[in-house]
């Protein structure tokens, strides 16, 4: 069994100094939920900020069984870390060498803040007063962690998938406080494509009947509607020739009817048992406000920058070093999206290595072929 690790928690603001987003909204404090790997030297120039990924947590490595205040969504299959191939002594995150930090994200449901969180001026919780929270955002409040620690300068960022646009706009908002930087299948600004896919998905958790407009918390959850959203999400995610070799592996369910439709095939199945298990461990107003982050995401707005060329400007005098990976069959973050990056970074003579991963998995091959991706991340974590 992994090592047992335990979420850490740590308060920011406070309704005398509150926390102010870039919309307008105002958090009387916040709490951040954040595990630790490895050990901070001396001069506490070993750090390594992971993000995770749209639906992930910050438990990234190691075995965790409960999250004080989190609950049943603290599924059983979310006890070990997302990241286990990849993070640990002599791994290519090496604990043994680095001091690794993961935190989940504000407005999310594993212990940071969020729309399920009481709001302290109500006593109720925050549900659709909850305000929407940008890329740009979560870096400023991340900062924090790194104060918190005294770490003036970090090792690295790391961010794979949605991870990777808070991985950039952490590079270029704090350029001077970081010197690698490694995206995994992310992107620069996110397309009309992504847009409307993303927009799907909102759409069916808003018309859920008992969505209420994100105030549900004492009643029924709108279960179908972000049933429906993670079906549409997942065929993004998983290549469609993995969708088919693992349904024909199943059975259709007997409880598999809707109000009139029955289903009669295996891929519909599959698909429809992927959103019922997401559902047990995830929350619809935590997933609309993510999908938000990332459906209006553009890394020069983020980095309150003029140009992608004024943006970059901050990477190259401070020095960074970038390594970009793409994803071949890719469906989510086409790899045209990690070309238009690595062509930006390029064009302001920032150091980039730009790798392209052969697979078959699509884009969740960052989860399941480590072997692909490690050489790589320990050699330019080492360089």
């Amino acid at each position: 069994m992994s090592i047992e690790t335990r979420t850490q928690f740590l308060s920011i603001g406070s309704p005398a100094d509150p926390v102010r987003l870039r919309d307008g909204g105002v958090i009387p404090g916040i709490t951040l939920a954040y595990e630790t790997w490895g050990e901070l030297d001396a001069q506490r120039s070993n750090a390594i900020f992971l993000f995770h990924a749209l639906s992930g947590s910050h438990h990234a490595m190691g075995f965790n069984p409960s999250i004080e205040g989190v609950g049943e969504l603290w599924q059983q299959e979310m006890h070990e870390g997302w990241w286990e191939a990849f993070i640990g002594p002599g791994k290519a995150i090496d604990t043994d060498k680095y001091f690794v930090i993961c935190a989940n994200y504000l407005g999310g449901c594993y212990g940071s803040t969020g729309p399920s969180s009481l709001n302290p001026e109500t006593s109720k919780p925050w549900g659709s007063s909850f305000p929407a929270v940008t890329a740009a955002d979560q870096v400023e409040v991340f900062s924090h962690l790194l104060n918190h620690f005294g770490i003036e300068r970090l090792h690295a960022v790391v961010g794979p998938s949605v991870g990777g646009l808070v991985a950039l706009t952490f590079a270029t908002r704090f350029a001077e406080r970081i010197r690698n930087v490694i995206v995994i299948a992310s992107g620069f600004k996110t397309t009309v494509l992504n847009r409307l896919i993303l927009f799907e998905q909102i759409l069916a958790i808003e018309n859920d009947p008992h969505f209420n407009g994100g105030d549900y918390y004492d009643q029924e959850a709108p279960l179908y509607g972000l049933v429906l959203a993670r079906m549409i999400s997942h065929k993004t995610f998983v290549h469609l020739d993995a969708i088919e070799r693992r349904a024909r592996q199943d059975v259709v369910q007997p409880d598999d009817v809707l109000a009139w439709y029955r289903v009669r095939d295996q891929f519909q199945s599959y698909m429809l048992h992927q959103g019922k298990k997401f559902v047990r461990r995830f929350d619809a107003n935590t997933y609309l406000r993510i999908i938000d982050l990332w459906s209006r995401y553009d890394a020069v707005q983020e980095g309150d920058a003029e140009t992608p060329a004024d943006l970059f400007e901050r990477a190259r005098l401070a020095g960074q070093h970038w390594l970009v990976f793409s994803i071949d069959s890719d469906f989510c973050f086409y790899p045209e999206e990690q070309a238009e990056l690595v062509k930006h970074l390029e064009e302001a003579k920032v150091d980039v290595m730009h790798i392209t991963v052969h697979s078959d998995k699509g884009h969740d091959s960052f989860l399941l072929e480590p072997d692909l991706y490690t050489p790589h991340i320990s050699w330019v974590l080492g360089k």
